[in-house]
């Protein structure tokens, strides 16, 4: 089929399903109700159907007493017997997908089930919405006149037990519908390489050779690509290589620390950029705007969303909420129902709504990814914001960084200790700390407080990292590549302590 016409009928088929989007904006109470009982209604003879009796269910208020919310650790019993082929548990289709999670650098690894339903319904719909949404915006875009350069965190399928298991991407990618491989590149073979840096090489020289009119992947691990694209190539910005680049589809990590850095490899003040909100779990919100900070919650994906208040998150008074109690403002954890067989199960990611007319939400960090040692409730959404602010000011750039509690110690007051990679580091790293840490008192009223005349808290501590300090630290973990992140914020000094330690190292004589 010759690509201008080919691009004239995806357009087209895209756009048709705009009319269903506008049903879930014109009634979202209507269309999240209906999406919770036809789950019960599918899953009413399962295991977990039977339990709690779902076919007695008639609203929402039954569920919300009966069934428990759970986490992965809560589910992973039933979770493994499936994986031994066991069926019919938690989901009446077969289930013989599982998406191994690999969202954080944990040690230990979640088997998160992926259905025939979650696949079609959910993830493959939501990346035909992207689109959708997307030219619904740009009428005059030439998407499909070439590919998307795809950098999933793509790793050999594993079989055990008659059942298989691999990051989401590569599930995705072995199931791919034809129209989305022939747009894509690089090919199969090579999306599929467990070898990062191997496959970072090989992703370059199939690509190069490509009318590249997208790019869809991770922020950090996407700009690695591309500065190796151009040391490769010897170019100086990306338009170089693909003259047509239009928009880059981004999610995973936040991008306000990644901006500078990208504008200057797409110096075109026309160049898009789309943000997703997806996970193992499956595709929960897109960016439906042109240049907004925002994401809008898709609500007919087979997924039943749950919000519980942060403020009672972890308490005896936690108790989530439907979509349609929900506030603008409010900070929430994201409780899920799925069409894969999750049952009111906690993702671990916190939101807060932006709109409720119609639902758009703001990611703002990860309930276990905070610090609150000192009662300072500072979440990545505070880090995120202040980073940006002090970089503007300072004229630095940063690369990684992950932050951790100075615990408190006989008359020593308690600290936060930063390591900071930096792409371009400031002049005078006082006034950097100085500047950053007035930016926290002013986005978090908690942590002001508990730096009020150094009370609790004592001005932030920081360390320079040495270059490819968190790079080396993922491979020494053996977790290179698009889906494996840097945590931001933790409790504990674990993650703090292995870098401190790395960095001492390759810095002694």
């Amino acid at each position: 089929m010759p690509i201008p016409l080919f691009n004239s009928i995806a357009s087209w088929l895209l756009k048709k399903r705009y009319h269903q989007i506008e049903l879930f904006l014109k009634y979202p109470a209507e269309v999240q109700e209906e999406v919770l009982h036809q789950l019960l209604e599918i899953a009413e003879d399962t295991e977990i159907g039977k339990k709690y009796d779902f076919s007695s269910i008639s609203q929402y208020k039954d569920f919300q007493e009966r069934v428990p919310i759970v986490s992965y650790e809560e589910v992973e019993p039933l979770i493994e017997r499936t994986r031994k082929g066991e069926q019919n548990i938690f989901w009446p289709t077969t289930i013989k997908w599982f998406a191994k999670s690999s969202g954080t650098t944990n040690a230990k690894s979640k088997f998160i089930p992926v259905s025939v339903e979650a696949l079609e319904d959910c993830h493959y719909k939501s990346g035909k919405d992207l689109l959708c949404l997307y030219l619904n915006n740009n009428e005059n875009s030439q998407l499909f006149t070439g590919k998307s350069l795809r950098l999933g965190g793509s790793k050999e399928l594993y079989e055990d037990n008659g059942s298989f298991f691999g990051d989401l991407s590569a599930i995705l990618i072995d199931n791919m519908p034809f129209w989305a491989e022939l747009s894509s590149t690089p090919s199969n073979r090579v999306s599929l390489m467990s070898e990062w840096e191997t496959k970072m090489h090989a992703i370059i020289q199939e690509s190069i050779q490509e009318n590249v009119t997208s790019l869809a992947g991770v922020p950090s691990w996407m700009l690695v690509l591309l500065n190796s694209a151009l040391e490769e190539t010897g170019k100086d910005h990306l338009f170089e290589i693909w003259e047509n680049l239009e928009v880059y589809f981004h999610g995973g990590v936040n991008f306000n620390p990644y901006k500078d850095q990208y504008a200057k490899l797409l110096p075109r003040k026309n160049f898009k950029y789309y943000e997703i909100y997806n996970a193992s779990e499956g595709f929960f919100a897109i960016q439906d705007r042109n240049n907004a900070d925002d994401l809008l919650l898709m609500l007919d994906y087979g997924i039943f969303y749950e919000f519980i208040p942060m403020d009672f998150y972890g308490s005896e008074e936690q108790q989530a909420i439907a979509l349609w109690d929900v506030e603008v403002g409010k900070n929430y954890a994201i409780v899920i129902t799925t069409n894969a067989g999750l049952w009111r199960y906690k993702i671990g990611d916190t939101v807060r709504f932006t709109s409720t007319d119609p639902y758009r939400i703001k990611i703002t960090g990860r309930t276990k990814h905070h610090i609150n040692v000192f009662g300072e409730e500072l979440i990545i959404e505070n880090t995120e914001e202040a980073l940006k602010q002090t970089c503007t000011k300072t004229g630095a750039q940063i690369k990684d960084y992950t932050v951790a509690p100075v615990f408190m110690s006989g008359k020593e007051k308690g600290a936060h200790e930063w390591m900071i990679e930096f792409r371009r580091a400031p002049e005078r790293l006082g006034v950097f700390t100085e500047s950053l840490d007035s930016a926290l008192k002013s986005l978090n009223s908690d942590y002001e407080a508990k730096r009020y005349n150094n009370m609790t808290l004592n001005m932030p501590k920081i360390n320079v990292a040495r270059e490819n300090l968190f790079y080396d630290w993922l491979k020494s973990k053996d977790k290179l590549g698009g889906q494996h992140k840097i945590p931001r914020l933790s409790n504990d000094r674990a993650y703090l302590d292995e870098l401190l330690q790395m960095n001492e190292e390759s810095l002694a004589p």
